[in-house]
């Protein structure tokens, strides 16, 4: 048995057996071999998900041998991609076919399916999650069958499989819809949270991508409003800018601060109110990965949740209160995002305009307090937790949350009535 843990360290599982397939027929027959001894199996990502989601004791299945793009459409912008593509090599590949990814989330570390699979997202209200901009995909499900999913065939799977946790199969490959390549420029600011949460509406409205992180025990917000331009158009951050922020700010100061805080929580507030100050205003254009995606130097824990979309101002509120009451000592911001709404069945932006809610804690202190606190608050507004972030649902709990639920429960019979890719984590989610 081989020890595997989670990019956090929050998860940990001792697969019986680890096989890295260098081609889809190979990862073909070692499904259908799990199939045939019984075995479960689940695929492993990057590792980048908070829960269990891809966790086993069984055969977990390596993709890193399958990356790279199969197949290229240029009539259609249409890319095909190995399931084992992390997404920061797809930028690549597509650059010099003059295409791009719609949207991206802030990290890109994770494999292409694993991301998808979790429901990873962005920010900005005319854009849904990763996920749908999968329109074809090959999944080999719980019978060793492989079904090939696009416009013209079984296409009825394609809003369950694109968003399917892993509880349907693998995804030996997907295709993506792309558009023409872009570029972004983004506007970062500091400036005092009421003002930002009177404007939420607003801001959001009239512009492409908007986000801002709140840093508790402070006032502050750093905003930051992305435009989409033409592409090629760039005005990077100096190297200068960019290397203070990442060594000095995020490498240096917040570190210290999670590792002081860490060991001496009445140190937070003040170092918190600093930092907050510390972020530099700047206006900066590149190619559109280099500005939607940015640096995670830190290992943390994290939960987010889908929320009704108006709710940001009472939230924030809310959560402050909480944390005043709670005497809790954050040295981590919540972050704000938003998203339109899809109609994957798993989708925490399922059928309404969505906003996410992300809390985070330094992976050496404990999240539980925290967490439980201002989970109930999300839940409080319409709440729907991230699949591969940190919660407390249930398959009892989510049924009534999550409106396609119960019909990804009936894809999920047809495709694995015999759970061949179940592990605790699904089972405490979907139900056996």
């Amino acid at each position: 048995m081989t020890r595997w843990r989670n990019w956090s360290r929050s998860v940990t599982a001792w697969p019986v057996e680890v096989a890295a397939p260098r081609s889809a027929p190979e990862l073909a027959q070692i499904i259908q071999r799990a199939v045939e001894t019984g075995r479960t199996v689940k695929a492993v990502g990057a590792g980048h998900s908070f829960t269990a989601v891809a966790a086993t004791n069984g055969i977990q299945l390596d993709l890193q041998h399958l990356r790279g793009a199969l197949e290229i459409d240029r009539e259609r912008s249409r890319v095909r991609l190995n399931g084992g593509t992390r997404l920061h090599e797809i930028p690549d590949i597509l650059d010099p076919l003059g295409l791009a990814m719609e949207n991206l989330g802030d990290i890109d570390r994770q494999t292409i399916t694993g991301a998808t699979s979790t429901g990873t997202h962005g920010t900005g209200l005319a854009y849904g999650g990763l996920a749908t901009q999968i329109v074809a995909a090959t999944l080999i499900d719980g019978h060793g069958t492989t079904h090939t999913i696009n416009e013209r065939e079984n296409a009825e799977l394609l809003p369950a499989v694109a968003l399917g946790i892993g509880a349907l199969g693998v995804l030996a490959d997907v295709t993506i819809q792309c558009v023409p390549a872009f570029s972004v420029t983004a506007v970062e600011s500091v400036e005092p949270i009421d003002a930002v949460l009177s404007e939420w509406r607003a801001r959001n409205e009239n512009a492409d991508h908007f986000e801002f992180y709140w840093f508790p025990h402070t006032a502050d917000a750093v905003t930051k409003t992305n435009t989409r331009g033409p592409a090629g158009a760039r005005d990077p951050r100096s190297p200068v800018a960019d290397w203070i922020d990442a060594n000095i700010v995020m490498n240096g100061l917040f570190r210290g601060l999670c590792s002081v805080g860490a060991k001496v929580p009445a140190v937070v507030p003040p170092i918190s109110r600093l930092a907050a100050k510390s972020f530099s205003d700047g206006t900066y254009t590149d190619r559109s990965d280099r500005v939607f995606v940015a640096r995670r130097p830190l290992q943390f824990v994290e939960m987010e949740y889908a929320v009704d979309f108006e709710a940001i101002p009472d939230i924030q509120r809310e959560l402050t209160r909480m944390i005043e009451r709670r005497g809790l000592r954050l040295s981590f911001p919540v972050e704000f995002r938003a998203a339109g709404p899809d109609e994957l069945l798993l989708s925490t932006a399922n059928g309404r305009r969505t906003a996410y809610v992300a809390i985070h804690r330094f992976w050496r202190e404990d999240p539980t307090e925290y967490f439980a606190e201002a989970e109930r608050i999300f839940l409080d507004h319409g709440g729907r937790p991230h699949w591969g972030k940190m919660h407390n649902q249930t398959a009892e709990t989510l049924r009534d949350r999550v409106p396609g639920f119960e019909a990804f429960r009936a894809v999920r019979e047809r495709l694995d009535p015999s759970r061949t890719f179940t592990n605790d984590y699904l089972r405490t989610v979907l139900g056996d």
